[in-house]
């Protein structure tokens, strides 16, 4: 039977990290569809240019707006010819520039009939007027949202530039309960825009990607052999991290892509995810911060000196008000509106202390 222990001496959170990133190599930007860029990381790029013709904002009849000039309800102005009927979205006819709602315009007699005057560029989206052209509407570094997609599709995009890392996640758990930490994982991970695989340790030496993670097994107890089994397939630069929750997480390599070998119990996994594992996705999608605010304490937070520790906090009108410090329940995690690290030198913050904490809610 494969047993494995934690070292001697725990590695520091910053050594960690430090390890870590030695290895990890920038995602190489990918042009996707823009159903799949949802949430992705966006690269450096430009719009192709705003539409070429003006567009219907409203369903009508497309005019000249000086060919209404004088047109009123008591003196109608007959039109020799039926104006182009438009929807809403589509081009303009050549020569005209307004859109009249179909009440004002009188087709029901033997001439069509036009009881109102109208402004140039009524009903109309003006050539540039929604997307400038030759600007960039997705800064990089940011994750794509849902408004980026439909100004891309305005302006003619089919497709966007985006760093999209490759994660491949192994479930190394000996217990069901640890398999939904598994898919928790997954979906976070697929939240951060990454494109996520799930496998077995016989995937590992032909498979591709920019991240391993692994989840599960990395304890003492008797079943616990994702350490040593890593061991026969890469490197492991650490194993025991000092931090709480987390204590068990290892950093590594595997054919030269950096590796996290998370816990399996979903607060210590998180832990992980939060500490090391976003910091290595930030670098590979080369994002540009993440969301966080800066809120005075209403009570004090007190930590061991020596251990990095995860404080969880929510939000009032008073400031941050700390849930649970090091040992953290799911009650606290599910409650919480943000998470940040008390570092291993500090004894914590006093009440009134103005700390940054990161978003874990838009």
């Amino acid at each position: 039977m494969i047993t494995q222990r934690l070292p001697p001496s725990l590695t520091s959170l910053e050594a960690a990290l430090a390890m870590l990133s030695r290895g990890i190599q920038i995602a190489t930007p990918e042009s996707v569809h823009l159903a799949d860029a949802l949430g992705c990381i966006a690269a450096e790029m430009r719009i192709p240019g705003a539409p070429q013709r003006d567009t219907a904002v409203v369903d009508g009849w497309a005019f000249n707006s000086r060919h209404l000039v004088g047109a009123s309800s008591y003196s109608p102005l007959p039109l020799a010819v039926e104006p182009s009927w438009v929807e809403a979205g589509e081009p303009m006819p050549e020569g005209c520039d307004c859109v009249l709602d179909v009440d004002v315009v009188d087709a029901s007699g033997p001439l069509v009939q036009v009881v109102s005057e109208a402004l140039p560029g009524q009903g109309v989206c003006r050539t540039g007027s929604d997307v400038a052209p030759d600007r960039s509407f997705v800064a990089a570094g940011y994750p794509i949202r849902a408004l980026d997609l439909v100004r891309a599709r305005a302006a003619g995009c089919a497709t966007l530039l985006v760093r999209r890392p490759r994660l491949r996640l192994i479930n190394m758990s000996t217990t069901p309960d640890n398999d939904l930490t598994s898919s928790m994982i997954g979906a976070l991970a697929r939240a951060e825009g990454a494109v996520v695989s799930s496998g077995d340790l016989a995937c590992l030496a032909a498979d591709v990607c920019d991240l391993w993670i692994t989840v599960g097994g990395t304890g003492v107890g008797r079943n616990d052999s994702a350490i040593a089994e890593l061991m026969r397939w890469g490197n492991v630069h650490a194993h025991g991290i000092s931090m709480l929750p987390g204590r068990t997480t290892a950093v590594g390599t595997i054919a030269n892509v950096p590796l996290i070998a998370l816990p399996g119990r979903p607060d210590q996994a998180l832990a992980g995810w939060w500490t090391l594992a976003l910091p290595a996705l930030d670098v590979l999608t080369r994002r540009s911060g993440r969301s966080s605010k800066t809120l005075p304490l209403v009570r004090k937070i007190a930590s061991a000196v020596g251990i990095s520790e995860i404080a969880l906090l929510k939000e009032n009108d008073a400031g941050w008000v700390p849930l649970a410090t090091g040992d953290l329940s799911l009650d606290a995690i599910a409650g919480a509106d943000a998470w940040r690290v008390i570092p291993s030198a500090s004894e914590g913050f006093a009440a009134g202390t103005r700390i940054n904490a990161y978003m874990l809610k838009d």
